[in-house]
């Protein structure tokens, strides 16, 4: 087989078209709502249990039509779920604590803390050693991106959602396609979503 190779040198008016080429590219990445999580695979081997979703369009597709739409939720989740365009969960519950490390989660918050993301909620307590974070991707005024957080001792969890977000409505899709109940409220003065633990006692910390 032979490999051809192109010189840039020898053509210069190639370079500016290529970078006008890959800024629409560039943009458009800048703007991706879909985090790279595979890094936290490796954890599987160490968890005792392991919550791996990964719904693209597609797929969505295929998953709604097995979805029954006989009660009011299944059919609020099925609407939320007609313009999604992805979602992905990996959730790893382990026996021992220290089975993973900030450095495991570092690659995510890093690219959480690019263009287009922000962060809703942070809440921390220092007693149960937890942290929820969640952050949204918005366009135009709208959300087209969410991304939670939830690193406890023995567990960690990665919610990623790609496409339009009625935050009112998210917590119809709880509970469906591998979503966990994130325990969201609507109750903040402002409109935005509060992080709620009602099962577990004990103060927390918000940190903006």
């Amino acid at each position: 087989m032979t490999t051809r190779t192109t010189t840039v040198k020898h053509r210069p008016w190639f370079l500016p078209l290529a970078l006008l080429a890959l800024l629409p590219a560039a943009t458009a990445r800048g703007q991706d709502a879909k985090l790279r999580i595979k890094n936290l695979e490796k954890l599987a081997d160490k968890a005792a249990e392991v919550v791996d979703v990964t719904l693209d369009k597609p797929m969505l597709e295929l998953a709604s039509k097995f979805m029954k739409d006989e009660d009011d939720d299944d059919a609020e989740a099925l609407a939320l779920i007609k313009d999604m365009k992805g979602i992905y969960v990996k959730s790893f519950e382990f026996d021992e604590e220290g089975e993973y490390s900030d450095a495991d989660i570092e690659p995510i918050l890093t690219q959480l803390k690019g263009p287009g993301w922000s962060k809703l909620v942070d809440v921390r307590s220092k007693r149960d050693r937890e942290t929820d974070e969640v952050y949204i991707m918005e366009q135009d005024g709208k959300i087209i991106g969410l991304a939670v957080i939830a690193a406890e001792p023995k567990e960690l969890t990665i919610v990623n959602i790609v496409g339009p977000i009625d935050l009112d409505k998210l917590s119809k899709l709880e509970g469906h396609l591998g979503v966990p109940h994130l325990d969201l409220d609507r109750t903040d003065p402002s409109g935005r979503p509060q992080a709620r633990k009602p099962s577990k006692e004990g103060s927390h910390e918000h940190e903006e």
